[in-house]
């Protein structure tokens, strides 16, 4: 026998959401909780979020922490772990906490989540018009991929695998030291 699974209108997944402590992720008539976050995930998404407010102030770019939600054309409504909008925010119609146009995307990866965001996840942000990067950046390890989307659309990835490189966001003119993105994680100073 198999079970049938419920599919959920739009408008109920923003009703679960307004009455609900815990976030959730809506994709293809689905609503999935989002888990709570490691302390190692707490210290980095911090960190970047941090690193980027700062460098990013006085520019007409703007970056988010995990309450902003993000929609991508594909379908998915979703918490990315830092986001970057560049100009004015656009908002799902009547979603006053819902993004449209992020330049940058940041995921923090976990055992639960590291297949997912790699992959579907990534594919589903690869939707959004606006989007310029996509960093992943590894908690268990010292390991930061770049994705970066060229003028004519194609994607190229590059890693960072040492706390003595930067990570460098071209599309907001961004550097991201490593040793500063692991802070409190790997011996990094406090």
């Amino acid at each position: 026998m198999h079970e049938t699974r419920r599919r959920y209108s739009l408008d109920d997944y923003f009703i679960v959401e307004v009455n609900s402590a815990v976030k959730h992720e809506y994709f293809d008539g689905e609503i999935f909780a989002m888990a709570g976050a490691s302390v190692t995930h707490n210290h980095i998404s911090g960190n970047v979020l941090t690193l980027l407010r700062t460098a990013l102030r006085g520019t007409t770019c703007n970056a988010f922490g995990s309450d902003l939600r993000v929609s991508s054309p594909g379908g998915l409504f979703t918490y990315p772990d830092v986001s970057v909008i560049c100009g004015q925010v656009e908002l799902v119609p009547d979603r006053p906490d819902t993004a449209t146009n992020p330049v940058v995307l940041f995921e923090i990866l976990s055992d639960a989540t590291r297949g997912y965001d790699r992959g579907e996840k990534f594919e589903l942000y690869k939707t959004i018009p606006s989007l310029r990067e996509y960093v992943i950046i590894e908690q268990r390890e010292v390991l930061v991929e770049q994705f970066r989307r060229s003028e004519g659309g194609l994607w190229s990835e590059a890693r960072c695998t040492s706390l003595a490189e930067v990570l460098r966001c071209s599309s907001v003119t961004v550097e991201l030291p490593l040793a500063e993105v692991y802070r409190e994680v790997f011996g990094a100073p406090a």
